[in-house]
């Protein structure tokens, strides 16, 4: 109970309830490390439920993860000026301790990078925790099959360009048979662009998970058998 484990300071549920993407759930100013024993008490609580009763009980653990102090961006409605908020922290402590390993040499740290405006969001992606979940227990059930796991949320890229260009729910790119078969893809609850461009890109695509189990099923594993 006293092994660290990586916890999500505003619980995914949340987030994916009042409409936060994965990779926003999953940013890592949103990620510090507790105890399973802490973790576990915690459970989905909101930091401004949580947070002062562990300052309460262990003044100065807030400080020394980083965490903004101001109660005001403890709250759901805030939880993006909380992101920023501690990335500036995280930041500030990544630079100081570069500058102590260079003794106070602050030439490697230059001038500022110009801001580049992010390009247009890819398509697709897990949508909810629930959905999430699914996928895991569906990897765990291939991977018990002797069946290589997939990639949950996998980043189809511009082979030429390295452009992002939609995310799978789940996918073997090699194949669930590396060598043997062709790249496959999950797609679940996506718009139909996101289904015709793995198609296109040589995906066998699948929306649904039973599709996936049954094909699974009667045509790798009942060969293999045979």
């Amino acid at each position: 109970m006293n092994r660290l484990e990586v916890h999500h300071i505003f619980p995914k549920s949340q987030l994916y309830n009042v409409g936060h993407a994965r990779g926003t759930v999953n940013a890592l100013a949103n990620f510090c490390f507790l105890t399973k024993d802490t973790n576990l008490n915690i459970r989905d609580r909101l930091p401004e439920a949580y947070f002062p009763e562990i300052e309460a009980s262990h003044p100065g653990a807030l400080a020394s993860q980083w965490v903004p102090i101001d109660p005001a961006l403890w709250k759901a409605n805030r939880y993006l000026d909380f992101l920023e908020a501690r990335q500036g922290l995280l930041a500030a402590e990544a630079n100081r301790r570069f500058q102590d390993l260079l003794h106070d040499d602050t030439r490697w740290m230059g001038t500022a990078a110009p801001v580049v405006a992010a390009g247009p969001q890819a398509a697709g992606g897990i949508t909810s925790e629930t959905e999430e979940a699914e996928l895991e227990t569906f990897n765990a059930w291939v991977a018990a099959q002797g069946l290589p796991r997939g990639e949950i949320a996998f980043d189809y890229a511009d082979a030429a360009t390295g452009a992002q260009k939609a995310v799978f729910d789940l996918a073997w790119p090699d194949g669930l048979q590396s060598g043997l078969s062709g790249p496959v893809a999950v797609v679940l609850n996506e718009p139909s662009d996101v289904l015709a461009l793995a198609s296109a890109a040589g995906y066998r695509c699948f929306t649904s998970l039973r599709d996936l189990r049954a094909y699974i099923t009667n045509d790798i594993l009942q060969l293999e058998g045979t």
